[in-house]
């Protein structure tokens, strides 16, 4: 299911969380925070290396290697778990709730007693937090909002999480004599940004192999109910995997039927009654006779109620029954449409990948043109100088058209400050092909001041694109609260593109907010915001959100030729 990479990121960052309450060395924490990162960004599972292997990943020493090396090996790391044991489980359990740091869950505690969401809602409630140095009105909010976020959250994983298992548990199934087909469904079929269980589908006529072999995958912890139809199970890490198998001749009927959301299939029912038929997912059928009228392709049934064909991603109820009716469905954007990535890091700043790795990915992706956009110099951690930026611009511009032919554009992501300026002056970002601005900090202004902010930036003239524009990060952070329909419109206004950022974190903008942003008129641009190799395929996740928010390739600036881009990005020039 995950890869080694994965759980080893997540426990050294949990070692770094815990050695910050506990007083530790903030070098020390900050230290296995980087090594973290460079872990799960690595491009090998470092389950297949040796401990020299290990070494090679940067950040990583032999102190870090070693302890990878135990988890590999026991699967745990001693002084992991020893400080697990020093800190009490009340304060492990509040520093889950996003916007709440380790230091202030061990305040609470040690303060208040505090060692429940419960207590924490009370005490909240009660406004004992304010008279507690650090905290006030203003955290309590904060708090609310992460707790409401964690609640929301529950037990769904991330999209991205649930197509590794997705996938994999899919070819397994597969692989089993008698498989005439087998996919996912259900709410990841539709591509939405969390996913509370996984549906898998297998079109077979014995149904027993497959419902052995998913049992006894070696990630199945418990078998929660077994049938001949059906039987569902739940893997090491919690997620529910339900797995029913139709007849061969049932094929697209069921998967019609367990892909659509409860709202979209009560729609196509409600066609059908009309029509006299009655639609299952095993077919669709003449309601009087009982007579089997089609159910072997979903194309065929959709063409039987007088539709065409809906993409899994448009399922939702949101008029794509209406739109069909009428011959109006768009013709969605796609993964082949996208012609470049125009939001990209390296280890230049917080990227773990130098350059020519990235510029070789990208190409190897098919890319016509790719972007490189490192962090500008207000973000201070990143160090960047004018000296360092232009120094790399020689590199990309000695790269152009060394990997395929593959077009290089050197940009930079700025930062979008308190008021709204960006990092460098009108004149030094002039010679930059792209300039994406961003929102980093300053979460919490007014909805005034937050508005306004990114009104100024769009209206720069050097800012091309908007990224990650609500800054949400998906059951961690809210997204800021300014009044986006007045970005939207200045977007449209100044020509600035809003991104759709692909990772699955962020997912920023996201499907509701992308449909009233094309209302009023504004570009797109689906980028990866990879800041490692491995992050790049992240660009399907950010194509199936621009489909669940109805883009064609044409409201994408990064489908567009070169040429074309190139005017967007510099009208005038």
């Amino acid at each position: 299911m995950a890869r080694a990479n994965d759980e080893i990121e997540a426990l050294l960052q949990e070692y770094a969380d815990l050695i910050a309450i506990t007083g530790g060395d903030a070098f020390r924490a900050r230290s296995y925070e980087k090594a973290a990162r460079a872990i799960g960004g690595h491009p090998t599972d470092v389950s297949t290396l040796d401990a020299k292997g290990l070494r090679e990943i940067p950040n990583v020493g032999k102190s870090i290697a070693d302890k990878i090396t135990e988890y590999l090996t026991s699967g745990q790391i001693s002084v992991v778990e020893e400080r697990r044991q020093s800190i009490p489980a009340g304060v492990r359990e509040l520093m889950a709730i996003p916007m709440l740091g380790p230091k202030k869950a061990l305040v609470l505690y040690e303060e208040l007693g505090i060692s429940s969401v419960d207590q924490l809602l009370d005490a909240i409630h009660e406004e004992r937090l304010r008279d507690l140095k650090g905290f006030g009105e203003k955290t309590e909010e904060n708090l609310l909002h992460g707790i409401a976020l964690m609640q929301k959250a529950g037990s769904r994983i991330l999209l991205n999480a649930a197509m590794d298992s997705a996938e994999q548990i899919v070819a397994e199934l597969s692989r089993i004599k008698g498989c005439e087909g087998c996919t996912y469904a259900g709410s990841l079929r539709r591509m939405r940004e969390t996913i509370g269980d996984i549906d898998i589908l297998v079109a077979a006529d014995d149904s027993a192999p497959f419902m052995a072999a998913l049992e006894a995958l070696p990630y199945t912890a418990e078998v929660i109910a077994h049938g001949r139809k059906k039987t569902s199970i739940r893997t090491t890490k919690g997620l529910q995997v339900d797995l029913r198998v139709l007849p061969p001749d049932s094929w697209g009927a069921g998967l019609q039927y367990f892909t659509g959301s409860t709202a979209h299939n009560i729609r196509t029912r409600e066609i059908a009654v009309r029509l006299g038929l009655k639609l299952s997912e095993y077919g669709l059928f003449d309601a009087e006779s009982g007579e089997r009228i089609t159910s072997a392709t979903e194309e065929e049934i959709y063409e039987r109620l007088g539709l065409p064909w809906i993409p899994p991603t448009l399922r939702e109820d949101r008029g794509e029954i209406a739109a069909g009716l009428r011959g109006e469905l768009p013709d969605l954007v796609t993964e082949d449409d996208i012609r470049g990535d125009l939001h990209t890091h390296t280890d230049l700043t917080d990227g773990l990948a130098p350059l020519e790795e990235m510029i070789a990915q990208a190409a190897a992706r098919g890319y016509s043109y790719y972007a490189v956009t490192d962090h500008a110099p207000d973000l201070a951690m990143q160090r960047m100088t004018k000296e360092k930026m232009l120094a790399q611009r020689e590199r990309v511009r000695a790269l152009d058209r060394k990997h395929r032919g593959m077009r290089l554009l050197h940009g930079t992501e700025l930062n979008i400050g308190p008021e709204g300026e960006v990092d460098w002056p009108g004149d030094f970002l002039a010679d930059f092909d792209i300039c994406v601005a961003s929102v980093h900090s300053h979460f919490n202004q007014s909805r005034h001041a937050l508005t306004g902010r990114l009104v100024r930036a769009c209206e720069n003239p050097y800012v091309s694109v908007i990224g990650h524009p609500t800054t949400r990060k998906i059951g961690k952070r809210p997204g800021i609260d300014a009044d986006f329909d007045a970005v939207f419109e200045a977007c449209a206004r100044t020509g600035t593109a809003l991104e759709i950022n692909a990772h699955p974190e962020r997912l920023d903008l996201g499907d509701e907010d992308i449909l009233r942003a094309k209302r009023h008129g504004v570009k797109f641009a689906v980028n990866s915001d990879a800041h490692s190799t491995t992050h790049l395929p992240y660009m399907r996740y950010g194509v199936a959100t621009a489909q669940r928010g109805w883009l064609t390739k044409d409201d994408i600036i990064n489908t567009w030729t070169l040429t074309k881009l190139k005017r967007f990005l510099r009208p005038g020039n």
